[in-house]
Formats: structure tokens, sequence, C-alpha cells
């Protein structure tokens, strides 16, 4: 066809042709024109072997500096980028033009291929069914979920089967450690109902960070322990090696597409509550494992039974209750019931909470606070654990340690802040402590936290006695209750009749 090089396909079947069959015939059956027919008649060579090499259509532009710049660097530092190089040339020779740059990487990634160091190889891995288990921790704050308006740090813990492509997510809200580890594996393995012969993960690098040799120690065998309560092979890659666990490394990026596509198909990105955002994530996994049910029922076939019941996903610590009514528990100082004070209790660590035990019994949990990112100590409090006797002491809110964590909302920060403003110290502190008691009392945190906003939006200080008023109970008329006692004589007849019956 016009406007097309003949090929040596087009050549050879030309000449086959030509056998039996005229030149404009042979042409037409073989794709190109009776004139070119002709011209091949006369010279019958293969096309390929007309080309004449592509010449240079300028001048090299490294031909000065090629011997004498670029292959000493290269020679010298092996892993140079060549963006790096060329800015060097760039510096030592400032006539070199920009529009070189593509020209100078080409160079040096042909040189490379010819003269270069020898590079590492992938090794393509085939998966039987119920081998291989891998772990990971993945980031998701790029997905900007938030949990009743405030945005959620966390990640997510993945667990995948590479053979059948079985998965399952949990959310974590702290940094990768043996207890995220632990319980989002358990409930991995429960959730499959089969356990595989080897578990994989990237060493817990992040988990053994900052950590003494005897902590990294204790780690190792806690998780060797829990392989062996599941009958798994504990593997882990190579560190810093990340293709060593490709097959669920690729898989984050998966599912944190998914995840993202389900967001803005839901058109929020907030949720009420944790508990919600975890359902979410789930449904999202669960719609990826039952596209490949096949697969995922053909390895359950494979995988081994479960023990008989789940081994402890947290650790176990001794704390001793302060009097201040609090424990501080790694850089965390968490407040408790006040007739805790003095006590020692038990504490089951968990990623999300805190399970506290007094003895056998279970006292109390908490939710698990984390350290701040300049590293001070972070604070989980309760009002409601030292109420009675800040309302002794009112003015001991004035400088109190943790006094913004002390209030359950902000907008009871702002009221105090405002009272400060307006009052002298000692009736503000006293005004405070009369909102938190009124707030404890009759259980009307949120609403009086909306008064508390009304009238700070009005620019008006809060009136205690007004709101103690408001969240009065309503008296109530006692009801008039009759009681119409009924005659002796009925007990006589009544012991008549039970004497006769027997």
């Amino acid at each position: 066809m016009a406007g097309r090089h003949v090929t040596d396909q087009q050549m050879r079947l030309f000449m086959s042709l030509r056998r039996t069959h005229s030149p404009a015939v042979a042409a037409a059956k073989a794709g190109f024109s009776t004139s070119a027919a002709y011209r091949f008649e006369k010279d019958p060579g293969l096309p390929s072997q007309k080309k004449v090499p592509r010449e240079r259509r300028r001048a090299d532009p490294f031909a000065d500096v090629w011997e004498n710049d670029v292959l000493p660097m290269l020679r010298a530092a092996p892993g140079l980028r060549p963006i790096s190089v060329f800015e060097e040339l760039c510096r030592r020779h400032p006539k070199l033009g920009t529009g070189t740059r593509r020209t100078l990487e080409r160079r040096i990634r042909a040189w490379r291929a010819v003269n270069g160091p020898d590079r590492e190889v992938i090794f393509r891995q085939e998966h039987p069914p119920g081998r291989m288990g891998l772990s990971d921790f993945t980031e998701v704050a790029d997905l900007g979920v938030t949990v009743a308006g405030q945005l959620l740090d966390c990640r997510l813990y993945h667990f995948r089967l590479p053979f059948s492509g079985f998965e399952h997510a949990h959310v974590v809200l702290g940094g990768e450690s043996f207890v995220a580890l632990a319980e989002g594996l358990q409930n991995a393995l429960w959730s499959l109902g089969g356990v595989p012969e080897q578990h994989r993960s990237d060493s817990l690098s992040a988990a053994f960070r900052n950590l003494g040799t005897d902590a990294k120690e204790d780690l190792t065998t806690r998780y060797e322990a829990f392989c062996g309560h599941y009958g798994m092979t504990p593997t882990r890659n190579n560190p810093g090696v990340s293709h060593e666990n490709g097959s669920i490394e690729s898989a984050h990026g998966h599912l944190k597409r998914a995840l993202a596509d389900a967001l803005l198909l839901r058109a929020s990105r907030d949720f009420d509550d944790l508990a919600a955002w975890r359902a979410f994530v789930d449904e999202i996994v669960g719609r990826g494992n039952a596209r490949n049910t096949k697969r995922i029922d053909q390895e359950r076939m494979a995988l081994k039974k479960l023990p008989a019941r789940k081994t402890a996903d947290y650790e176990e610590v001794n704390v001793d209750v302060t009097t201040s009514s609090a424990f501080t528990l790694r850089k965390v100082f968490y407040s408790v019931p006040s007739r805790l004070i003095g006590h020692r209790l038990r504490v089951r660590l968990y990623d999300d909470r805190l399970e506290c035990f007094q003895g056998a019994t279970h006292i109390i949990t908490l939710r698990r606070g984390r350290t701040l990112p300049n590293g001070k100590h972070g604070h989980v409090v309760d009002y409601r654990h030292v109420i009675h006797s800040l309302r002794r002491k009112p003015m001991a809110l004035l400088n109190l340690v943790y006094r913004d964590q002390l209030f359950p909302r902000r907008v009871y920060a702002l009221a105090f802040d405002a009272l400060l403003a307006g009052l002298s110290e000692r009736p503000a502190c006293r005004a405070m402590v009369g909102l938190l008691v009124l707030a404890h009392e009759r259980a009307c945190e949120a609403e009086l936290g909306v008064m508390l906003q009304s009238a700070l939006d009005d620019g008006v200080l809060p009136d205690l006695k007004s709101l103690i008023e408001r969240f009065r109970p309503k008296d109530m008329e006692l009801p008039v209750v009759i009681v119409t006692l009924p005659s002796l004589a009925i007990y006589d007849q009544i012991a008549a009749t039970v004497g006769e019956a027997a």
C-alpha cells in the first residue's frame, strides 16, 4: 500500500508467487504496487538488506567530555544517577546545552548495559496452596478518613494468601507492634478458618525500633511462641528488601485504591465511630474475597486446622495507682476511679484499649493513648474519676497538669478560657468545676455543651445558677394511693376453708 515500506515477508511472498504469476498479479497478492514489483525485478534483494545505517544528524554534544568527565564519574560511583552526572557536567562546562539531558541518559544507559555492574535478579516464585501467609502494615493517611469530624491517625494491618488471594485487613491505631500483628493475624486466621504452613513478615523492624537487646529478644520469643501455638513456621524477608514480600506489597496498592474508590462513592469520609470505619474496611475486603471464592475454597482444603482456642493477643503489665488516681504506662497518663489508689492493677494492653483487672476481677476498660509527636507524655483522663475531689478543691483546676485533657469536649475548655478572661481566677475555677459537676450528676454533658457554645456565640459568660436550674429535675406531684383494707373476718373464712380441704 502507498506510504508503507515493503517488508521482508512481502518480498519473500512476491518472489514465491513470481514463479507462476505475472509481476502485477504477484505484487497485488503480496500487497504492494506494480511499479514496486518491476523495481524488485531488477533488484531482488530483501528490503532489510538495502537499509542504509542511520547516521548522526548533529554533532555529538558529549564528544569532548565523555572520556574525560563522564566515564571517570561512572566508574568511580557506579550508583550515580544520570541527572547528577548531567548537573555536574553543566557546572563544569556551562556552554553545554540543557536540551542534551535525554541524550546523556540514553548514552549512560547503553554504556551500563555493556560495562555496568551486575544487577540484582528477582526470581519469580510459585506459591502452592496452603503453604504461605504474608503479613505487612501499610499507611492510609492519604485517604483522609475522619471519625466524628476528627482526622483519624491509623494504618492497616494486611494479611494475604498469595495462592488464592484471600485478604484480611485490620485497622491499627498505633504503630507497627507485636500486639497489632498478633491481633490482626489471629483475626485473619479465624476468619479464614485454617492455618498456612508458614507465616512471613517484614522482620517487624518498626516494632523493634528503639528497643534494647532484652526487649527485642522478648518480642522475638513471643512472636515465635505465637506462631508455635498455630503450628506455623515464622519466616522473615531480608530487611530493606521489599520485593521479597512482593505478593503483599503490590496488594497494598490495590486495597487502598479500592478503599479510595469506595469512599468517593460513599460521598463522605467521615464515620460515626471507629467501629463504623472498621466495618467499612471489612466490607470492601469481603468484596474482593467474594471474587476469589473458588480459589479460596481450594486453598482451604490444604490449610491446617485451627487450634482449640485463641492465644493471647495482648501484652500484660502490672501498674500501681498513685495518689493522683492514675497510673503511667508507656509514657501515657491514665486516670482511674479514686477507690483504686494504692492498689496494683494488672493491665492487658491491646492496640486500641486497656483492660484493667484487680486480681481476677475486671475493673475498667480505658481507651489507649499515645505519646505526643514531640515525645512528651500523653494523657487519657476522665473527669468523672476526679470530680468529687476537684469539687472540694476547685483552685486545683487552674494549673492542673492535664487540665486541657480533663475537659470532655473542646467547648468546655473554651468556656473556661472565657471565664478566666471575664472573672478572677477563684470564681472562674469554682464556676468551671460547677459546670463539670453538673455535667456528671445530671448526665447532660452533650446538652450542656450545646448551651455553653450558644452562650459563647452570644458573647456572654455561662451562668452556672441558670444552668443548674435548667437541668434541675422537674417537680412532680406524688400520686395519691388509696389502700382499702379487707375485713379481718375474711381471714377466718380462709382458715376454715383450708382446714376443710385438708
